[in-house]
C-alpha cells in the first residue's frame, strides 16, 4: 500500500470507529467497501485497510466471500471495561501525584473549573468532552507511555456509557466534585490521596450505571446479542 492509501485508510479507520462506538452502525450491520467509499470520497483500498484495522481491535469481524460486519461494543463488554478501569485508574492517578509537570496540573484544574461552568449551564455534551480531557490529561501526567495509551483506548470506547451516566440526575455534579477530588490530590503530590479518590470516581461511575443499566446504553443488548 502507497503512502496516500495509508493515511486515506487511516482517516477512514477513524471514522467508522466513531461511528461504531456512538452507536451509529449496529451490532450485525454490513460495512460495504462500496458504500463507505462513496461517503468518504475514497477508493475501496483504504477501506478495505480501515476495516483490516477495525478486525484487529475487535471491532468488525471480516467474514470471507460474505464480507465485513459490526461487533462493537456490548453492554458487557462496557461493564468488563469499567472493572478494568477500576483497577487502573487509581495508578494513573497515583503516578500522576508523583510525575505530573505543573502545566499538567494546571489543565487538570483548568478542566474542573470549566466543568463546574458547564455543569451550571446544563450542557451535557460540553461535560463529556471535559471528562475526556481531564481523564487525557491525568494519563499523560502519570508518565507511562503503555499503561496512558491502554487508559485512553479503554475511555473511548466506554463513549455511550460516558454520555449516559451525565444524563442521570445528580451525576453531572458528583462527577465535577470527584474530578475536583483527583485534580487537588495531585496537586498536593499526596499519591495515595489520588488513588484513593480515582478509585472512588469508578466506584461511583459503575454504581450510577449499574442504576441506570447497562442494557439500556446499547438498546437492550446485554451481551452484544439482539
Amino acid at each position: 500500500m502507497n503512502e496516500t492509501n495509508y493515511l486515506l485508510g487511516q482517516k477512514v479507520f477513524q471514522s467508522i470507529r466513531e461511528d461504531i462506538l456512538s452507536g451509529r452502525y449496529q451490532r450485525q450491520e454490513e460495512l460495504r467497501e462500496i458504500t463507505i467509499g462513496g461517503e468518504q470520497e475514497v477508493s475501496r483500498t483504504p477501506v478495505r485497510e480501515a476495516l483490516r484495522q477495525l478486525e484487529l481491535e475487535g471491532l468488525v469481524t471480516i467474514i470471507p466471500n460474505r464480507g465485513a460486519y459490526v461487533i462493537g461494543i456490548s453492554a458487557q463488554d462496557m461493564k468488563e471495561i469499567y472493572e478494568m478501569r477500576s483497577l487502573l485508574e487509581g495508578l494513573c492517578a497515583r503516578w500522576a501525584a508523583k510525575n505530573a509537570s505543573q502545566e499538567q496540573i494546571d489543565i487538570l484544574e483548568e478542566t474542573v473549573f470549566l466543568a463546574d461552568y458547564y455543569l451550571k449551564r446544563e450542557n451535557p455534551k460540553q461535560m463529556t468532552e471535559i471528562d475526556q480531557k481531564f481523564h487525557e490529561i491525568l494519563y499523560d501526567a502519570g508518565g507511562s507511555r503503555i499503561l496512558g495509551l491502554a487508559m485512553k483506548k479503554y475511555h473511548h470506547y466506554l463513549e455511550r456509557a460516558r454520555k449516559a451516566s451525565l444524563l442521570v440526575p445528580g451525576r453531572a455534579a458528583a462527577f465535577s466534585r470527584e474530578h475536583r477530588q483527583i485534580m487537588e490530590a495531585v496537586k498536593e503530590r499526596d499519591e495515595e490521596k489520588a488513588e484513593q479518590a480515582a478509585h472512588l470516581h469508578m466506584a461511583q461511575t459503575i454504581k450510577n450505571i449499574d442504576s441506570y443499566g447497562w442494557e439500556n446504553i446499547t438498546g437492550g443488548r446485554k451481551d452484544g446479542k439482539d
